[in-house]
């Protein structure tokens, strides 16, 4: 096997066995690595009616065959478990060192089970595997428990670990690494808390054997020049795309009442910039987009990684803050107690919401809430974190919070996860993307927001008849291209690559590199029904869950209430017009579920 180092790492806490398995090749070729993998062996080995947070549930981290290989952004890997916030597949994806560093160590995939009688961490070096006492480091921030098994392992090890959030089960726990990198979304670190697992130390020497290193070199060197110059991410980090989707009126703005922010200018990249202080990269990567900041006003001081648009749009505009050094404060204290800075933001932007309109007694709260308050916000961050007073409320999410105070509507979610910061009242493509998405609202399922917003040029859609601009207002075609979007995503998220670089901005050449690297012969058709089988097997596993085809469906307000200002003015979600022709484009029937036919097509009879 090319690519692939072959082997899977199963841990299971409960009896401290560890064992190494083969991955067996043909499941390698049919679902790549990373998503794929990681949702095929959640479909295999875990009953979906599972408590979450019981030791039944598995913690599963993924890498793809590209990660660590040079190949353009290969640094990634994917959490895939079930979710605590939403009961449904959970798939959380980051990048750094530790991903390639892990895949050194000698393996694919580690599947961690069961749960740990104490807190211990799972120390890697090369083949050989351990677990260590963690009690010392329990109740450890994140850079204290990464510096802490350094210390006790090797000084240049890579580490993955949760911090209090994760101890104490909030809901949108993440899981970070390398210090700024987050598997963010849907509570994996609540999982690894769940298990008493604080952190996974690694540190490895394997090379990875490729196919063809001319023809990866080749491919690299090709997507890259196919880049715009210059390259926002590496001038401005995420932060740049905070003006324009302002501009263009899908910046979620005070729990989404609106989309314009009066504030915006006060939180985009030009104000970011004054206060970054370096960059940083990834393993082998060009880019740089990460950015380290420094802010000295007296109340938010600090200095870390971040932010990035998404925690910009949820802990800035979301609840109504200018206050760039407090978004900055917010999104720093989110990294450091291990928390999804979208579910954190919008959780409290829905708190203030429902403070403001009096369904929410301040006696509850402890403080009067209210939007574009900077400092109750940061304070709210940390008590959330801890689960102290009410952020032990915040906690739960946003779904849970509304659901107890009377109103769910005013929870801005999609299967109880938080929607990201791009309002689809302006991007109707994105909108479905959110109401179908396996893992409850998010963009990283489909990127419309590329499509739609930004007016990417995409060629491998080109390639494949979707060629021209995209009209983010119509909804005619929106269904084929969203499902062909998605496709395309997990497969992206099944190779190891990020974003940024992934095939849908920088053409074909994200497919050259996956037929380099592992010497199969994917070409576009069997890449696209790779991803196509990965999404049938996530929705599988939902149906088992219970979920249904109402799952399958957006906030009131996107549905029903038009914001009344700016470029996105007067324009709802038409999601009852694309969902049908979805379901029958995907080869569902009228209530979602794949038919026998289809899932013989994808081999998943």
């Amino acid at each position: 096997m090319y690519g692939w180092m072959g082997k899977i790492l199963r841990v299971n806490l409960s009896s401290g066995k560890i064992s190494t398995e083969e991955l067996e090749p043909k499941l390698a070729r049919d679902f790549i690595g990373g998503l794929g993998l990681g949702a095929k062996y959640l479909y295999d080995e875990i009953d979906p009616n599972i408590d979450p947070l019981s030791p039944d549930n598995k913690l599963i981290l993924a890498t793809g065959p590209a990660t660590g290989t040079g190949a353009q952004g290969a640094t990634r890997y994917e959490a895939v478990t079930k979710s605590p916030l939403t009961g449904a597949v959970a798939a959380a994806s980051s990048s750094g060192f530790w991903p390639s560093q892990f895949k050194f160590t000698g393996h694919d995939v580690l599947i961690i089970e069961g749960k740990a009688r104490e807190p211990v961490y799972l120390w890697i070096q090369d083949g050989k595997a351990e677990l260590r006492p963690a009690a010392k480091i329990w109740g450890s921030t994140v850079s204290q428990t990464q510096e802490a098994v350094r210390a006790e392992t090797d000084p240049k090890a890579r580490v993955l670990s949760i911090g209090p959030a994760g101890e104490r089960l909030v809901r949108f726990a993440c899981i970070m690494n390398d210090e700024g990198c987050a598997a963010g979304r849907s509570g994996v670190g609540a999982i690894m808390g769940s298990k008493n697992l604080k952190a996974v130390g690694v540190k490895g020497s394997k090379k990875i054997v490729v196919a063809d290193e001319a023809k990866l070199k080749k491919a690299a060197e090709d997507g890259r020049a196919l880049l715009p110059k210059p390259w926002l991410f590496s001038q401005y980090g995420t932060p740049f795309a905070v003006t324009f989707a302002n501009n263009i009126g899908v910046f979620p703005t005070r729990n989404w009442q609106a989309n314009v922010f009066e504030g915006a200018d006060k939180l985009g990249s030009e104000e970011v910039q004054k206060v970054t202080v370096k960059h940083s990269s990834c393993y082998r990567c060009w880019v740089g987009c990460g950015l380290i900041t420094k802010t000295t006003d007296p109340k938010f001081a600090g200095e870390g990684h971040g932010p990035e648009y998404e925690g910009i749009g949820s802990l800035g505009s979301g609840c109504g803050v200018d206050n760039v050094a407090a978004v900055i404060k917010a999104y720093q204290l989110c990294n450091e107690l291990g928390m999804d800075v979208i579910s954190c933001g919008y959780t409290i932007s829905c708190a203030m919401e429902l403070s403001e309109r009096g369904f929410l007694p301040e006696k509850d709260a402890g403080i009067r809430l209210r939007f574009g308050d900077a400092e109750a916000m940061v304070r709210l961050v940390e008590q959330t974190a801890y689960r102290e007073g009410f952020g032990d409320l915040i906690a739960e999410g946003s779904y849970r919070l509304a659901k107890k105070y009377g109103h769910p509507e005013l929870s801005m979610s999609v299967k109880k996860q938080e929607c990201p910061a791009w309002d689809p009242r302006g991007l109707q493509g994105l909108g479905l993307g959110y109401a179908v998405s396996p893992t409850g609202a998010s963009h990283m399922r489909s990127e419309m927001e590329n499509a739609e917003g930004l007016g990417i040029e995409i060629q491998l859609m080109a390639r494949l008849g979707y060629g021209g601009k995209v009209d983010r207002f119509a909804t005619n075609g929106k269904a084929a291209y969203t499902m062909v979007m998605e496709n395309n995503k997990a497969t992206v998220d099944s190779m190891g690559i990020c974003s940024p670089l992934s095939p849908y901005r920088i053409g074909l050449n994200a497919i050259y590199e996956l037929e380099a690297i592992t010497g199969v012969d994917y070409g576009v058709e069997g890449w696209m029904k790779t991803g196509e089988r990965i999404w049938n097997v996530m929705r599988l596993f939902n149906l088992k869950a219970g979920l249904t085809a109402k799952d399958d469906t957006l906030p009131k307000r996107l549905l029903e209430e038009p914001t009344l200002e700016g470029p996105s003015k007067g324009h709802v979600v038409k999601l009852a017009e694309m969902l049908p022709e979805y379901y029958r484009l995907r080869g569902w029937d009228s209530e979602g579920r794949p038919t026998p036919e289809k899932l013989k097509e994808l081999g998943l009879a």
